[in-house]
């Protein structure tokens, strides 16, 4: 299923959702000019490596916290393939602009980064060993994605499913994508015992639920009323 676009409406200028968006295609442009090589020591020095963190919470190896811990920010600024950071990039697009209207501008970049950190740590714990560099902006995308299912679960969407488009209410097609990356991930844990790399699926349901928990801890923008002016 493929978002095209949605019905609810904003009342203010997402200003943080364009930064993000922005910021993740210039980074990319960047990584698409360096050769092979440094493309991939680029990946390996600033993505998220599972067992560098568990190196280190549990005193094993010699990885230092530095270079343990700060990749799981800026991991979530890298992607793979263009066709990567531009998926993750049209799904911030139609989901971020509303989340960002309903907590204000620098509540949604925090919501943002806490989600994206959360899902690396959903990552690692259930896939604590694995020594493949984990980077792209899903996990704290799928946060937006949680939050949008618990506020506007009603919104519809216009959706390329197969050979047509449809017309599908926020929830449906949320549940379907949450629920797809719950099997995809419970599938690669039996297959590969934990320990592949290949797509974060675990980390697309850490951020999720972190958007969906999240989302009811933040308080709601300052003076927006339930018609969203203020």
């Amino acid at each position: 299923m493929l978002p095209i676009r949605d019905d609810q409406p904003r009342f203010s200028t997402p200003y943080v959702t364009y930064f993000l968006i922005a910021i993740n295609l210039i980074l990319y442009f960047f990584q698409s000019t360096l050769d092979p090589d440094n493309f991939r020591v680029l990946i390996y020095q600033f993505g998220m490596i599972p067992s560098h963190v568990t190196a280190v919470v549990t005193g094993a190896g010699e990885i230092s916290p530095v270079s343990a811990f700060i990749p799981l920010l800026t991991s979530m600024f890298l992607h793979g393939s263009w066709g990567h950071v531009v998926g993750n990039m049209w799904f911030l697009w139609i989901f971020g602009d509303n989340i960002e209207d309903h907590l204000g501008h620098f509540k949604y970049l925090t919501f943002y980064v806490i989600s994206g950190l959360i899902a690396s740590l959903a990552q690692i714990i259930l896939n604590p060993f694995s020594g493949v560099p984990n980077v792209g902006a899903s996990g704290a995308i799928a946060g937006v994605l949680g939050a949008y299912f618990v506020l506007y679960p009603r919104a519809r969407l216009l959706t390329w499913f197969g050979l047509g488009f449809f017309y599908l209410p926020a929830w449906v097609m949320l549940g379907f994508w949450f629920v797809y990356q719950f099997l995809s991930g419970a599938a690669s844990a039996v297959a590969y015992s934990g320990q592949t790399g290949g797509i974060a699926f675990w980390a697309h349901v850490g951020g999720f639920v972190a958007g969906i928990v999240l989302i009811k801890i933040f308080p709601q923008r300052p003076g927006r009323d339930r018609y969203g002016t203020w």
